[in-house]
């Protein structure tokens, strides 16, 4: 690995810390190295209206007394170049004396998209697009997906035996795989902005839908399909100062004002069926500023959403074990040829204790 290679994975390396904390902010991380090859400062974004990757290693570099004129800002992101919660962090560049920024992508944001490179040449500073565009794209996957889409990315997390069943024909599910699957999905949680599920698994194994086994520095939003508003208020689901957002598609007002009276927000989105419009829900998401969607949801839901064709991705944990009959992964066709089967790549195979953790995605899906 080179010099300028180097730097930019410490780059990633600081925009991997921010997951779980800066949403939806793009999960940014700056180098700041001196013409010498010293690190002055480094650092990521911070929760939503604090500051920005690139400020953070400013005053980095400013709190161990080190000058940055004439010094390399790597950032994994072009710097931002609008005033929105934050000051432009391309201003900040080019105020404190850096000389070349050099960036692994341009922000997708139309509020930038190329700006902030204009203003920092503008200013006098070099810009340079290098290395870790791949890896910074992945990493603020469901952000490419608002910006470009106006829909996030939507990952389907499903846990199953070895012959694909994620439960009992009774719908006993609890525990198919291993505490550390369990822990591992937790951290896939922290990704996301929401985390939805569907109204039959909200009654069958009363979720809470939050991340409690993983470190995270906000919990994403829940997300419930319940098309005739049947979510219990006592469901474990309803938890003071989180969003959660249910989405309907038949008004009953009774039940509407008892759901809202316990901080929930009904969101009416009929399709012809009477059913939800899935789709219409996910866009209205998007403008709700949620990048990744994490779906932990039954065979029925599943189904709905990877027949519309509204999954990017899958999260699947294979158990080591055999259960025979019960629920399927997902409940969808029949097909009439096996040429018409959905397709994924696997992008990654691991174990988590003693289960296969497979990520799978749907090839081209991340080309926008």
């Amino acid at each position: 690995m080179d010099t300028f290679d180097s730097y930019m994975q410490q780059a990633l390396a600081q925009a991997r810390h921010a997951v779980g904390w800066c949403e939806p902010n793009p999960r940014v991380g700056c180098l700041i190295v001196a013409r010498d090859g010293q690190i002055l400062g480094q650092g990521h974004t911070q929760p939503a209206g604090q500051a920005h990757a690139e400020i953070m290693a400013l005053r980095d570099a400013a709190a161990q007394g080190r000058s940055v004129a004439g010094a390399t800002a790597y950032v994994t992101l072009e710097p931002c170049s609008h005033q929105g919660r934050t000051g432009p962090c391309c201003d900040a560049l080019a105020a404190a004396g850096i000389a070349r920024v050099v960036a692994a992508l341009p922000d997708p944001n139309p509020l930038v998209a190329g700006q902030g490179f204009a203003r920092l040449k503008a200013a006098g500073v070099e810009v340079v697009q290098g290395p870790g565009a791949a890896q910074s794209r992945d990493l603020n996957i469901g952000f490419f997906s608002r910006m470009v889409r106006r829909t996030p990315w939507l990952r389907m997390k499903i846990a199953a035996s070895l012959d694909g069943k994620t439960a009992l024909d009774n719908g006993a599910s609890q525990w198919i795989t291993s505490e550390a699957a369990r822990a591992d999905g937790h951290a896939w949680r922290a990704r996301a902005g929401a985390v939805l599920t569907g109204i039959g698994t909200l009654r069958e194994d009363n979720p809470r839908l939050d991340v409690r086994l993983a470190p995270t520095g906000r919990q994403p939003d829940a997300v419930v399909v319940d098309s005739r508003l049947e979510t219990p208020p006592g469901a474990r689901i309803f938890v003071p100062g989180r969003t959660l957002l249910i989405y309907a598609a038949v008004p009953d007002s009774g039940r509407q004002a008892a759901l809202e009276a316990l901080g929930a927000q009904v969101v009416y989105l009929p399709d012809p069926a009477g059913k939800v419009d899935l789709a219409a829900m996910l866009r209205d998401l998007a403008q709700r500023e949620i990048n990744e969607v994490h779906v932990e949801a039954g065979h029925k839901l599943n189904g709905s959403l990877i027949r519309e064709g509204l999954v990017d991705e899958l999260l699947v944990y294979l158990a080591p074990k055999l259960v025979g009959q019960g629920r399927q992964m997902a409940h969808f066709g029949p097909i009439a040829e096996l040429g018409d089967a959905m397709a994924f790549e696997f992008l990654s195979s691991e174990r988590v204790g003693p289960d296969l953790r497979l990520v799978a995605r749907i090839p081209g899906r991340d080309r926008f």
